[in-house]
């Protein structure tokens, strides 16, 4: 949170309201993280949407900016998680994924893996089927977001893989392997919204700002249930977000233009499985066609098209389920600053970001520098 408010150059008492991100803690826990910087009365509210928590704490906070609600919204995330896979700590009440559980086992059955790598897994399994990717796509998938995490300093792993060790480590549910599913993390992040006005008064930030030039948060389609694995996992949500964000940024995501090209996307790879239908759901391939993608080394650095979770992604830099939102969307900020680093991708102009969560949302967020530069602009 402090480095958010150096970064931004403001001092708490600018901040309009508050918006904590988190899924696993007590009420108003937000108000005793936000009392760190200070007792000023300013509303603080609460946000759990599951593994998009952080994204939409984000949306929410554009929409009360955009609304006039406010001027400056600083959002917080993060979270601490116990060890394994997720569970829900109720068992006195209806799951919420109850649903989407119940649709896996009828059409897929069970095993005693992981839940949530059953899911990811079988959606995997059916664009294996449909479109003829191999289970080295997704290897290879899991290997480059390990190696972009060596460049990264804030990733919790940061070791490269071969394609042959991430093959062959333990299976969780084929075609998953041990290296291709995200951690359980602690960790955090914080991003400050502002206001048009607000900038116009302190031109001296201009420079550094970035623009939320389209953003939507979607949640689940009546397909969700049309006995698809792919279609369970939100395919749907995360389509309809990404129409509506691109169309209100005036662009689309397979545009070739160079000055609206998205060079860059930090997107939810909670597993390799997941990234492989996102980037189809996104638009940023043909339908059917991200396993050509991987192959032709398109989305990492060097490729023709579009360097993917240069973060290192959620496999390698870790998914602390509140934060994870607000840290795709601090790498993207760096990004297109000139700030990544050995990490950096040229000439970004434009910048995509998406965030699931089951049960179920999806958010889709595209940037722009508020100055019209690229990330060949380095921002001093």
């Amino acid at each position: 949170g402090i480095k958010a408010l150096l970064d931004a150059g403001i001092d708490y008492d600018a901040v309009d309201q508050g918006i904590a991100c988190y899924c696993y803690g007590d009420s108003t826990s937000g108000q005793r993280v936000f009392y760190q910087f200070g007792m000023t009365q300013a509303p603080v509210v609460n946000v759990n949407n599951n593994c998009a928590t952080g994204s939409t704490g984000l949306w929410m906070a554009r929409e009360k900016v955009g609304r006039g609600a406010a001027d400056v919204v600083m959002v917080v995330g993060w979270e601490k998680m116990a060890k394994g896979s997720l569970k829900s700590p109720w068992r006195d009440r209806e799951d919420p994924v109850g649903r989407t559980v119940e649709m896996m086992v009828e059409t897929r059955g069970v095993t005693d893996a992981p839940v949530a790598a059953q899911m990811f897994g079988n959606a995997g399994r059916e664009y294996m089927e449909k479109y003829g990717a191999t289970a080295e796509d997704f290897a290879e998938i899991a290997r480059i977001n390990h190696a972009h995490s060596t460049k990264n300093p804030y990733s919790q792993f940061r070791t490269p893989y071969t394609l042959s060790q991430i093959l062959s480590s333990p299976t969780v549910h084929h075609p998953l392997t041990k290296l291709q599913c995200c951690p359980t993390s602690d960790g955090g992040a914080a991003a400050i919204i502002v206001s048009e006005a607000f900038l116009t008064a302190h031109p001296h930030l201009r420079s550094r700002a970035i623009l939320i030039a389209g953003q939507h948060l979607a949640t689940d389609a009546p397909s969700l249930y049309d006995r698809s694995a792919i279609s369970l996992m939100g395919y749907a949500t995360t389509a309809h977000a990404a129409t509506v964000a691109l169309a209100e940024a005036g662009i689309s995501s397979s545009r070739e233009e160079e000055e609206d090209k998205i060079r860059v996307c930090e997107l939810h790879d909670c597993f390799s499985a997941n990234e492989m239908i996102t980037l189809d759901a996104l638009g940023l391939c043909e339908k059917g066609k991200a396993h050509e993608m991987v192959r032709a080394g398109d989305i990492t650095y060097g490729g023709g098209r579009c360097v993917v979770n240069p973060s290192g992604g959620l496999i390698s830099k870790g998914h602390p389920l509140g934060a994870t939102g607000i840290a795709q969307a601090a790498e993207l900020v760096w990004q297109l600053r000139g700030w990544a680093g050995e990490r950096g991708v040229g000439g970004v102009r434009v910048a995509l970001q998406h965030n699931l969560g089951l049960g179920g949302a999806a958010v889709v967020t595209v940037y722009r520098r508020a100055d019209g530069g690229s990330s060949d602009d380095v921002v001093v």
